[in-house]
């Protein structure tokens, strides 16, 4: 799955970037302004999408002064699937933090990092977890590393993408806090899915580091 533009998967158009931005906005755009939201394509080929889209009915046009508004018929027999592929990143969030709601060892935070919470990435993007282990499971423990391996095949059959999960434990997380720079890359930004909130990890870590 293209993780910048996972709309892409069933729309490999420029249609596809096109409608992904109607679906998220609540009001009127432009052509200038979808095209640059869209972040592909050239202004005439959206205005060229624009046009097309506006004939089935999908896409309806508000002529405002010396401009014209497109926004998404969301009454249209489409527009609910449109909707739908707009928003798979929120379906696949949903869906981990789900299958991690029932896991038998509940992890202490878990989250997702790098492009696929930065809005980025492409086809071959990892999609990155982090898991943060009670102290009590030590690394290797079974059932433990049974959850994170299925959890991988989870990403693998949902996205397509290969999955990377980085696991350490509470009080592993406290050498990173102060040795890892990348923990930046886990916090700015992340997904939360499941467990405590990193920054409340964080800091508790760094004030252990320093007693």
């Amino acid at each position: 799955m293209d993780l910048r533009s996972p709309i892409s998967t069933v729309i490999p158009s420029l249609d596809g970037p096109v409608l992904q931005v109607l679906a998220r906005s609540e009001g009127g755009l432009s052509g200038r302004q979808i095209h640059k939201l869209a972040g592909t394509g050239s202004v005439a080929g959206v205005r060229l999408v624009l046009q097309r889209l506006a004939t089935t009915g999908l896409v309806h046009v508000d002529d405002v002064g010396n401009s014209l508004l497109y926004h998404l018929n969301r009454k249209h027999l489409v527009a609910p699937a449109v909707e739908f592929l707009a928003d798979l990143r929120s379906t696949l969030t949903g869906r981990l933090a789900d299958e991690i709601s029932a896991w038998r060892i509940p992890p202490v935070h878990a989250s997702l990092y790098g492009a696929i919470a930065r809005g980025g990435g492409d086809l071959e993007s990892d999609v990155d977890v982090l898991l943060i282990r009670p102290d009590q499971i030590d690394q290797g423990d079974i059932l433990w590393e049974d959850q994170a391996a299925r959890l991988m095949r989870t990403v693998v059959d949902l996205t397509g993408n290969p999955a990377h999960v980085f696991e350490l434990s509470r009080t592993e997380l406290i050498g990173h806090v102060t040795e890892e720079p990348i923990l930046n890359d886990w916090m700015r930004p992340s997904i939360p899915l499941s467990g405590l909130p990193l920054e409340s990890l964080m800091a508790d870590s760094a004030h252990l580091a320093v007693r």
